[in-house]
């Protein structure tokens, strides 16, 4: 056993990546350990955190949700992948589409056999093999369904769209049934240690200190604790991702919601469209050095699907992240440990990464340096992976004529990314490094979906016969279109669940 125990746990900062790391610590440890979070109602948050992956169901499981009342709650609906519109060109569109592709053939993943006939000219809509884009496409969806495990439709693979506030608000709710302690006030200084220089407390506006072993900063851009009292490096990467602002907006919901993302290019960046039961967010993330504010708010609401619900709210940020988000006995999760922009929805998506990371090495009051090593390490890996996967939409563009598009079609690449670059155009081959987020599929959609050619395929996809290839994609192509057939539209499924769920909260009340 652990000779010296963390007994107090800080959390300073609310919003989703506090409450997330509440909830989770407080499911994990249950009363074992103190814990209390620090937050001020007068300090807004980003809040545009509305666009999830599906490992966030895996989260929501780990703590014990029930989807029907987790889709109640936070208003949401099923996201199963995202549509790019104009980002090869203007004009073009394509989904990257959560989940398997086809059915492999032989030794090799499907898409060397549909490079082979692509390469022969048989073949063009990579999507038509995919489950979730073809019922993205028409505005269908249903959860997998384990008994058919045989099936594509035992391979939906969804995540959701969230209202982020009305997120926070019931997580906070779960964490404080579970012994959380929230404390209203802001926090003004950090007390340090003389001897070891780690954090003794923290000191709030009207006096207090707030004592503890571990302290965990989710306080955002600001990072209070990670930035201003630990000095932990910022490693910059706005040359490779030049947006560093956005305009956010809530508008009237126009039709049925849309079971996937849409982000659209712009001049000098991209707008996205989420769709909720209740609204429909939307924001403009542009590059301040190629467009103004005033500009980028116009095309904003320019084209929204509805009347707006609230003032446009503008938002800075930098791409890039801590050199080293776990220092001493403070812990960054969230903002305050890097920012990368919200393309991919991958944001709520590193804070429960984090949250699983601290959890793999949390520490007692020695504090070893060889855990917050590898901590930092799995961070930085996690962290340039997806940058480079980031920066790939912005590089793999046929757009010309505006600053920002040359800029990002011409920059030089991180030497990770150029190298996966030089290994799709020679035989179109996609590795997949350790645990990096994003799959081999992930990585096709995006570079066939903007047209970044691979000169060749596997040599072996050469084996079986022509006519076996082409009897395999068209078998396959015709069970998604099937499948897809007995899916209900997304806003039918949304409905029976929600009725489902009251109908059955009804009866529990009357028992």
């Amino acid at each position: 056993m652990s000779q010296h125990p963390i007994r107090t746990i800080v959390i300073v900062g609310g919003g989703t990546a506090g409450w997330m790391t509440a909830a989770a610590l407080s499911k994990t440890l249950g009363d074992s350990i103190a814990i209390r979070l620090v937050e001020s109602d007068d300090i807004g948050t980003v809040g545009v955190g509305e666009s999830t992956i599906p490992m966030i169901r895996r989260f929501n499981q780990a703590l014990g949700i029930d989807e029907a009342d987790f889709v109640r709650a936070t208003r949401a609906t099923y996201k199963l992948g995202i549509e790019f519109c104009d980002w090869g060109h203007e004009g073009e569109r394509y989904m990257h589409g959560f989940g398997r592709f086809g059915q492999d053939l032989g030794a090799l993943d499907f898409h060397h056999y549909w490079l082979r006939q692509h390469h022969a000219g048989k073949e063009h809509d990579l999507g038509r093999y995919s489950i979730n884009q073809m019922a993205a496409r028409t505005n269908r969806f249903m959860p997998a369904d384990p008994a058919l495990a045989n099936s594509p439709l035992g391979d939906i693979t969804h995540a959701y769209h969230v209202d982020a506030g009305l997120y926070a608000r019931y997580l906070r709710t779960y964490a404080e049934a579970r012994g959380v302690r929230r404390t209203e006030g802001k926090v003004v200084d950090t007390v340090l240690r003389t001897a070891d220089g780690h954090v003794d407390a923290v000191r709030l506006q009207h006096g207090e200190l707030l004592h503890g072993d571990l302290f965990i900063d989710c306080s955002g851009f600001r990072a209070l604790l990670i930035g201003a009292a630990m000095g932990s490096g910022w490693e910059d990467w706005r040359h490779w991702l030049p947006c560093d602002s956005a305009w956010a907006v809530p508008c009237a919901s126009a039709g049925e919601p849309l079971p996937y993302t849409r982000a659209t290019a712009r001049p000098a960046g991209w707008q996205w469209r989420i769709g909720l039961q209740h609204r429909t967010g939307n924001g403009h993330v542009f590059s301040s050095a190629h467009m103004d504010d005033d500009a980028a708010r116009t095309i904003l609401l320019a084209n929204l699907d509805g009347a707006p619900l609230a003032e446009p709210k503008l938002l800075r940020f930098g791409a890039g992240r801590r050199t080293a988000p776990w220092q001493r006995n403070v812990v960054a999760i969230g903002l305050s440990s890097g920012f990368l922009e919200p393309l991919e929805s991958t944001s709520i998506h590193m804070i429960q990464t984090a949250i699983a990371r601290l959890l793999a090495f949390f520490p007692d009051r020695a504090f070893a340096q060889a855990d917050s090593d590898e901590y930092n390490r799995q961070s930085a890996f996690e962290s340039e992976r997806i940058r480079d996967f980031l920066i790939l939409h912005y590089h793999a563009t046929r757009r010309t004529g505006t600053a920002f598009w040359d800029h990002c079609r011409t920059m030089a690449l991180p030497d990770s990314l150029q190298a996966r670059l030089e290994l799709w155009r020679s035989r179109g081959r996609i590795v997949r490094e350790g645990g990096e987020l994003f799959s081999e599929v992930g990585w096709l959609q995006v570079l066939v979906g903007q047209g970044i050619a691979a000169s060749g395929y596997h040599a072996l996809a050469d084996v079986p016969g022509e006519q076996q290839v082409a009897n395999h994609l068209a078998g396959v192509a015709a069970v998604m279109r099937k499948c897809v057939d007995v899916m209900p539209a997304h806003g039918a499924y949304i409905n029976h669940l929600l009725r489902s769920n009251n109908r059955e909260s009804h009866a529990t009340a009357s028992q």
